[in-house]
């Protein structure tokens, strides 16, 4: 397991993006994840990737954690291999999970996330990127 990103909440990612060009960084990659009702930027740094979140409906996740604790630090992100044996592992170990069942994430990606209280209150995403051809 390394570490593949932070999951940054914002209220509007444009402007979440121009304040991170500000400090010379800029995203590499954006796009929407209907799913998830988000739009996302990764901004790459040495060392690592933010992930920007902006709600595109009240009902998203991102948007409720936005309206409890406001813009900020939402979740750590973890890439690994074999995401379906990870679950099954996890929970055999007694870790609860928020997906028991990878799911479609961005860039291609399968994700799934373990509940914060797993892991004292922090929101944690296990990813794993498609392997190539």
């Amino acid at each position: 397991m390394k570490l593949d990103h932070l999951g940054v909440a914002v209220a509007d990612l444009e402007q979440a993006v121009a304040a991170w060009n500000r400090l010379g960084l800029e995203p590499a990659h954006i796009e929407e994840v209907p799913r998830d009702q988000v739009r996302v930027a990764f901004v790459p740094f040495g060392g690592g990737r933010l992930e920007l979140l902006e709600p595109t409906a009240a009902t998203s996740p991102v948007a409720r954690f936005l309206a409890r604790r406001g813009a900020g630090l939402h979740h750590v992100a973890f890439a690994v291999t074999g995401l379906a044996e990870w679950l099954v592992r996890l929970k055999a170990a007694g870790v609860r999970l928020i997906d028991e069942a990878p799911r479609p994430g961005a860039e291609g990606t399968a994700v799934a996330f373990l509940h914060p209280a797993a892991t004292g209150g922090v929101l944690v995403e296990l990813v794993e990127r498609p392997t190539s051809a």
